[in-house]
Order: C-alpha cells, then structure tokens, then sequence
C-alpha cells in the first residue's frame, strides 16, 4: 500500500510538473503571406487591442522607437530585393520599427530581426532602410492592431500600418517585370539541360533507352561545365541500350571527374561498372 500511495505521489507531482495552462493569449499572435506581383512576402507579428485605452500619444508615445505591435518585434521577409518607398532593401528577414508622429510616421527596416521588443542597444549599422510616410486619420478606431497589403498592381503593393484611427501606408515596389522577362527568356530559349537530364532518367525507368539516350546526350553537349554524375547516368543509359563501348567511355569520363572532384561514392560506381563490363 505504501509503495502504491508513493506512486501516485510521484505520478501527480510529475504531472503538475510537465502540465501548462493554456489561456487565450491578449495579443494573439499573426502571420500574413503575401504574393506581390511574383515575390513572396511574409510578415510575423502580434496584435494588442485598444481595450478602451488611447494609443497615439499615450500607450504608445509619440516620435519614440516602437516595436510596430506587441510581444516580440514585427518581422517581414522578402523573397527578391525590393523598394520600400523608393529606398531599396534586400531580400531576407528584417525587424519593422516604427517612430509614429502626430503627421508623419518613421518606419524602420532593420536586419537584426530577433528581438523582444525594441534592441537594448540600436546599432544604426543595422538599418538597413529607413521611409518617412504620412500619418492617415481614419473615419473610425480600429480595435485591433493591423497590418495588411492593399493597393496592388503588378510591381507592387501598399503595406498598411494600422491602429486605433491612425493608418501608415508603406509602399513597397517588387522586381515583376525583371523576373517575368527572365522566365519568359528561359521557357522561350527552350529546356535546359537539368531539364534534359532529368527527362532521360525518366526515360530510362520506363525503358525507352533510345529516348534517354537522346536526352541525356542533349544535357551534356549543353553543360559548360562538364559533370560526373551527368557521365554516370550515360554510361548507365548505353549500358542498358546496348552499347557497351560507349557505355565504358562514359564511364571512364565519369571517373575521370569524379576523382577530380574527390567524390569517393562515385569513384567507386564506375569503378565497380568498368569491372563489370570488362573494360580494360
């Protein structure tokens, strides 16, 4: 009986140990994926309410370094190089700092995007953007800490800044057409010869050997560089098409390479093919 009671004991103080409350949180957290024109946008955030309070120039006091919500810093990520109001910004992750005025807003890009709350110590080296933009007046209070994209087009979008009856809108620029031109280059210039490759070791697995044959020899007649495992596949393709001669030339290229490129595995494929089929 006394060992039981002990059990039990160590069972429910183990439980009170590894169990958590879970409460609605009072600035739940946010995510918003974005496609603009054709870059990737994302932007992670937390969202305080206004809970009868005033905002601007009080809870959050004006022309003083804010974090742009609540909890951890706001964070936005953008897949391509962009603009924000005509300043350029790489793409990656940064932190969105604000300095929210009575006429005008400061929105601040900075790359150290890990922090909770505004840094402890601002290092100007990190900004890597900076946008001045007018501080909107809104016709209601808006009860909720909003961020949001509106206004797009095909290079661009709005990003909208919003809380009790005041709105910033960013406006950020993406590289649509660059990236459009480039794709349609691409598709019109034809496959490429990752494209032939692949194509041939499809080809391979349902056993059409003469149509791999004719892609993988595409692929590499349009490599600038040549490359082992290229050569491997050929030599694999002839093998099974027939053409032994040709299959150990391939292989013997192949090896060639992948000693020069110390890839040990491959070494030792073709070593153990070029024994197989009785190359000399």
């Amino acid at each position: 009986m006394k060992k039981i009671v002990l059990f039990l004991s160590a069972a429910l103080l183990s439980f009170g140990i590894e169990a958590q409350v879970k409460t609605p949180q009072p600035s739940p957290s946010s995510k918003i994926e974005q496609v603009i024109g054709l870059t990737d946008v994302a932007v992670e955030y937390s969202r305080p309410s206004m809970k009868g309070r005033t905002i601007f120039g009080n809870l959050v006091p004006y022309d003083k370094l804010w974090r742009t919500g609540a909890n951890k810093n706001t964070q936005i990520t953008f897949g391509d190089d962009v603009k924000v109001e005509g300043k350029e910004l790489k793409k990656g992750t940064y932190a969105i700092f604000t300095k929210p005025g009575k006429e005008n807003w400061e929105v601040i890009f900075y790359s150290d995007a890990n922090n909770w709350g505004t840094p402890r110590k601002w290092d100007d080296s990190k900004v890597a953007a900076t946008a001045t933009v007018k501080a909107n007046t809104l016709p209601m209070n808006v009860e909720t800490f909003t961020i949001m994209f509106s206004d797009f087009t095909m290079s661009g979008a709005t990003m909208n800044i919003i809380w009790a009856n005041t709105e910033a809108a960013v406006k950020i620029e993406v590289p649509s057409k660059k990236k459009a031109l480039a794709s349609i280059e691409q598709v019109m210039a034809g496959p490429s010869a990752g494209d032939h490759y692949q194509a041939a070791v499809f080809y391979k697995e349902i056993e059409n050997f003469d149509k791999a044959a004719e892609h993988i020899d595409k692929a590499i007649s349009m490599r600038k560089e040549p490359a082992f495992w290229f050569h491997r596949q050929q030599s694999l393709i002839y093998a099974k098409k027939g053409d032994k001669d040709g299959a150990i030339k391939a292989a013997k290229t192949s090896l060639e390479l992948a000693e020069k490129a110390g890839n040990a595995d491959y070494v030792k494929l073709n070593k153990d093919s070029l024994a197989e089929w009785g190359a000399k």
